[in-house]
């Protein structure tokens, strides 16, 4: 284990972050007094997590897993062999149920014989993964994105990258303990009030310590990035971006500025209520883009993709969260009355601002 207490704060961005640089692949760094940071690779753009542990105990409280895949089981045992040498894993908490977070939560929960913590929503939307691939559940979401305006050529892409949950978690634990919003949970010395919040997941946990400031804010509050934020064929008239925001203004009235975010990816920072707004204008700026575009003429959800990502080049798996983030601020100005749905021949969705 290192404990880097030597760095100090340096403002960017209008955050303040305690550690100028993340834990190498066989460190845990102590970022607070019984709590130990640690970072796992991901196969992706986005291409790493961060795990946490508290001390709990004789044994630490794990918050969530890394990625279901052979490389991430050969980094915990090189973690177990090395920097976490004779650490005994007392529980295994998982904040939500996306591949990154839950996906060897029943390897370590097997391993350590210890119990298992999650939302139940967070629970049961983790079976619903692990069984999706049917051919009834295809063919929704084909239809789904045609409705968008994809064509088949993206909506195969897009099949093909969001089908494959099986291959990135190890099979779910039988049981779980149910985190409950409002309630608390006594980890070691410190109790921690459960907080959750919908949008990037739909039943998210996050763990926030008061009398210690401490606020493990899973995916809902990043540092430099902006959780996604999508709408996926089995609920197609989600309003997730409203949920999101509605988080996130609830998350500015119960913590504190100078409350110690712990994200689920990227640097731990100081500032939360300022990266509150600027995630908030974010999300209005990708708004006020959209009724921009769609002022003059009706556009479908494919047509305004390359609006709001025209500074990125997509491959499969980008393309596939940027068209459902597409759909979120669609859906979410529908509710707001910001678009309205123009009436087409052809069966696919277009918007119009008023």
């Amino acid at each position: 284990m290192h404990k880097k207490n030597d760095a100090v704060d340096k403002p960017h961005d209008d955050l303040r972050f305690p550690l100028e640089s993340h834990p190498g692949p066989h460190e845990a760094v102590e970022i607070a007094p019984g709590v130990l940071w640690l970072r796992l690779k991901l196969p992706f753009r986005l291409n790493h997590v961060n795990i946490y542990l508290l001390a709990d105990g004789d044994g630490w409280a794990m918050v969530d897993t890394g990625f279901g895949n052979d490389t991430t089981i050969a980094a915990w045992e090189t973690l177990f062999d090395g920097a976490l040498k004779g650490f005994s894993i007392s529980r295994v908490i998982v904040t939500h149920a996306h591949p990154d977070h839950f996906g060897q939560a029943g390897w370590l929960v097997q391993r350590f014989r210890c119990p298992f913590y999650m939302s139940q929503i967070e629970y049961l939307q983790g079976v619903y993964h692990q069984n999706r691939r049917t051919e009834e559940r295809l063919v929704n979401s084909r239809e789904f994105f045609h409705r968008h305006g994809m064509d088949e050529t993206i909506t195969a892409q897009l099949l093909g990258r969001g089908q494959d949950y099986l291959k990135r978690t190890v099979p779910l634990p039988a049981a779980y303990r149910r985190l409950t919003k409002g309630d608390d949970i006594q980890i070691g010395a410190r109790s921690f009030r459960i907080i959750t919040g919908a949008g990037h997941s739909p039943d998210q946990v996050m763990l926030y310590c008061a009398a210690d400031k401490l606020f493990l804010s899973a995916d809902q509050v990043l540092s430099k990035i902006s959780p996604n934020v999508s709408v996926w064929a089995h609920e197609p008239d989600e309003n997730a971006l409203g949920s999101y925001l509605t988080s996130l203004a609830e998350l500015a009235t119960i913590l504190p500025d100078d409350v110690l975010v712990l994200p689920g990816h990227g640097l731990p920072f100081y500032g939360v209520k300022t990266r509150i707004k600027q995630l908030a204008d974010h999300h209005e700026e990708r708004c006020d883009m959209i009724a921009d575009a769609c002022r003059d003429a009706a556009m479908s959800s494919a047509e305004l993709v390359p609006v709001v990502f025209h500074k990125h080049v997509l491959d499969a798996h980008q393309t596939g969260f940027a068209a459902g983030e597409l759909i979120a601020h669609v859906n979410y100005m529908l509710v707001k009355k910001r678009l309205q749905i123009v009436d087409s021949s052809d069966g696919i969705l277009r918007f119009k601002a008023g």
